[in-house]
């Protein structure tokens, strides 16, 4: 029973922030848990029909006695009991937010969702109390003993590598206990901060390394094609000299050719016009004498130095010089031409070789 001092003293508590916070926290709900929803036993009324994908352990007298397959089932009333469900289909469960240290001592936050099925119902009522508390703790201890041999890199770069392992050790504990681990799929990785600055910063030094890089091998590639282009040009430019020095050279010999055939079909006429015209040596003479003449007056205009004859006001002496040349020059060539044709003409052995004989000498 509340006496006037215990009111009193209840009074004054209550209008301290003390007791508002004491009161508050007396009628207040405390915070839910997340649980499992826990699925309720079936009741035995001698005829149950089996859903499919489940299977029902019952015990007989508390002792295990079948398990029911999908479908109609008898039991016996008061003697039969449904101890287990387990449901045959395949389960997703999220494995929480865990913290993992690699091999390089990086500390990363990870969660995932695990995905298994129940293979053998009698194991997986006998053999582990709660099968689902049991394989996330497995998940989560595997996965954190994986992580801890791996780098960073390696944890990003090959997480399907590490799900593959995860599986592995999970089916491999798991056996005893009727389950069978299909897959496990890493959701979410979460480094510290600085190490993601860390690795943007490493991300955007290496893009810009590449671009470098890239940048220079074009400018060398720049720089060997305006090389290849100029050792080409310069090919092509001694070529086509070569071809123009080779068309002179032939337009020249060629016009050297022409005029030796023109100067020797023009000395051949004029040789022909003086053997077949009366006083045609005479008319040579006369004409060599003017060439003479004329080469003589054109000394003093092409040198200083001139070489002059003993009789330069003679004319007449330089005309007769002149026509002895040619004299000399024409009896010469008619005594060469007398010696071709008596070489040239038939004669038996004994005149032949008599003016052979001559020829020789």
């Amino acid at each position: 029973m509340l006496t006037a001092p215990r009111l009193a003293a209840a009074n004054r508590l209550l209008h301290t922030s003390a007791g508002l916070r004491a009161l508050d926290n007396a009628f207040s709900k405390p915070p839910r848990l997340p649980q499992r929803t826990v699925r309720r036993l079936p009741t035995n009324t001698v005829v149950k029909f089996v859903p499919q994908q489940e299977a029902w352990v019952v015990e007989r007298m508390g002792r295990f006695s079948r398990i029911l397959e999908p479908g109609l089932a008898i039991l016996i009333p008061f003697l039969d009991r449904i101890a287990y469900t387990q449901s045959l289909k395949e389960v997703a469960i999220e494995i929480p937010t865990q913290t993992a240290i690699t091999q390089d001592n990086v500390t990363l936050e990870l969660d995932g969702v695990l995905y298994y099925k129940v293979v053998d119902p009698y194991k997986a009522a006998y053999g582990v109390a709660d099968a689902e508390f049991s394989i996330t703790q497995l998940a989560q201890t595997t996965m954190r003993a994986e992580i801890g041999q791996m780098t960073l890199d390696t944890t990003l770069a090959e997480r399907n590598a590490l799900n593959h392992n995860i599986v592995n050790a999970i089916n491999l504990a798991s056996e005893s206990w009727g389950i069978a681990c299909l897959r496990y799929e890493i959701r979410d990785i979460h480094p510290p901060s600085k190490v993601v600055e860390a690795m943007h910063s490493q991300v955007s030094a290496e893009r810009s390394k590449r671009a470098q890089i890239l940048e220079s091998e074009g400018a060398r590639q720049s720089a060997i094609n305006v090389a290849e282009g100029a050792k080409q040009a310069q090919i092509l430019a001694s070529e086509a000299d070569k071809a123009q020095q080779i068309n002179r050279a032939m337009g020249e010999a060629e016009g050297i050719r022409q005029t030796a055939t023109a100067e020797a079909q023009a000395i051949e006429r004029v040789a022909q016009a003086i053997r077949q015209s009366d006083g045609g040596e005479l008319a040579a003479g006369l004409h060599v004498a003017q060439q003479y003449v004329e080469a003589f007056g054109k000394i003093a205009k092409e040198s200083n130095t001139i070489v002059v004859p003993a009789a330069a006001n003679d004319v007449s002496a330089m005309v007769a010089q002149a026509m002895s040349v040619f004299s000399s020059v024409s009896a010469n060539q008619k005594k060469h031409a007398a010696a071709y044709t008596k070489r040239s003409k038939p004669s038996d052995e004994g005149s032949g070789g008599f003016g052979s004989e001559q020829v020789g000498h």
